[in-house]
């Protein structure tokens, strides 16, 4: 069996408020056309279909018209879709049953009943069946009171008591679809500017790997690297497009595994995706960031750097006469060094969970406990989630 692995599409994401709505639009159709031309079994999109918990009029149209195109494909291919952080449970799930016809199936939410489970999705190829597990990204207190007080104390405890719950045959062969933070023992994912702050301090929301090791594939979503971690089978894919300069380095691609009969090894391929703005970064003086500007390139997201040591009159307007979508303009030279060497000032700037636990330890004149932690932390996380709405 062959499928597609996507996550962490952003649909409505504006980058220093620049509208991305185009770029996305090229890169679904990019998707759309390996599609056609690879002709996979199923199609997984691992969570953060939408930047926003409400999305726009347009991000809606954009969606849409993905998923219709990937309808068209005949013999249809189904698509699996869970919800993200960054989804509205309620708004991803409109209109599934009218989907499902369509052989897209989307889950949205943990179990929230005694005789709730997983949604599963059952394919079957030459080997025999595939069990696809959906399950979407869960806080400890969507599932609590699925189990016995004292269970479910952490994002760890409640991603172990969820998958337990199942009951899973492992001697079939299992597919999971996940939204979380997952880590391996001591070895955490690379992450970057674009997903940092939807992490919490100290680990908090990370899951451990061996938790799900026991699957054959585990699709991962939320961060914005494609990397393995822990186990070559168990993978993020990435997001399909450069959503910060800190990503400017990443290959954007399609994780792509088939899968043989059980207990065969995976063949695990990226298909490369290619946005027609890069997002990058320049730095040197005024003159050469200019001299570097071609036909190609301008049209870029570009942070830029200027290291000249004398003044400058109007530098944006006039790297703005070359490069049509500045993000940022910033100045490093020997007076900005210096004027930071005198300040003499240890400028750690503190994320919202650590300033708060310092606030409180100042106060209380204790330590947070791990409980309070973890409200503070879903305090803090939702907020996040829910800026720019």
């Amino acid at each position: 069996m062959k499928f597609f692995h996507i996550s962490d599409l952003h649909i409505g994401k504006q980058l220093h408020y620049y509208n991305m709505g185009d770029n996305q639009k090229d890169i679904f159709k990019q998707i759309v056309d390996k599609a056609m031309e690879y002709r996979p079994d199923v199609i997984i999109i691992a969570g953060d279909i939408y930047d926003k918990s409400v999305p726009s009029a347009e991000a809606y149209s954009i969606f849409d018209k993905f998923l219709n195109d990937l309808s068209d494909i005949m013999p249809n291919i189904p698509v699996l879709i869970i919800a993200g952080n960054h989804d509205s449970a309620e708004r991803l799930n409109y209109a599934s049953s009218f989907l499902k016809k369509h052989k897209i199936y989307i889950s949205v939410n943990p179990p929230e009943s005694e005789d709730e489970y997983l949604k599963k999705i059952v394919l079957e190829d030459e080997y025999g069946d595939v069990n696809f597990y959906l399950l979407p990204f869960t806080k400890p207190g969507y599932i609590r009171h699925l189990f016995e007080e004292g269970v479910v104390s952490s994002y760890d405890s409640a991603i172990e008591a969820i998958i337990k719950r199942e009951n899973i045959d492992y001697s079939k062969r299992n597919v999971l679809v996940s939204h979380q933070f997952y880590i391996a023992g001591e070895v955490t994912p690379d992450t970057c500017e674009s997903e940092q702050i939807y992490i919490s301090v100290g680990g908090l929301d990370s899951v451990d790997v061996r938790h799900v090791m026991n699957f054959d594939y585990v699709a991962l979503g939320h961060l914005h690297g494609a990397q393995s971690i822990g186990y070559e089978h168990i993978r993020y894919s990435g997001t399909p497009l450069k959503y910060s300069v800190s990503e400017e380095k990443h290959n954007k691609s399609i994780t792509m595994v088939t899968m043989g009969e059980k207990d065969s090894d995976l063949l695990i391929e990226k298909i490369a995706l290619h946005s027609n703005q890069d997002v990058r970064s320049e730095k040197g003086t005024l003159s050469e960031i200019i001299s570097r500007a071609t036909d190609e390139n301008r049209h870029d997201y570009i942070s830029i750097t200027l290291t000249d040591e004398d003044e400058i009159y109007k530098p944006k307007d006039q790297l703005e006469e070359h490069y049509d979508h500045i993000l940022e303009v910033k100045i490093e030279n020997s007076r900005t060094k210096a004027q930071l060497e005198e300040t003499n000032y240890d400028a750690t700037i503190l994320s919202p969970f650590e300033a708060f636990k310092q606030f409180y330890k100042d106060m209380q004149g204790v330590e947070m406990s791990q409980e309070e932690e973890m409200i503070m932390t879903d305090v803090i996380s939702s907020l996040q989630e829910g800026e720019g709405e």
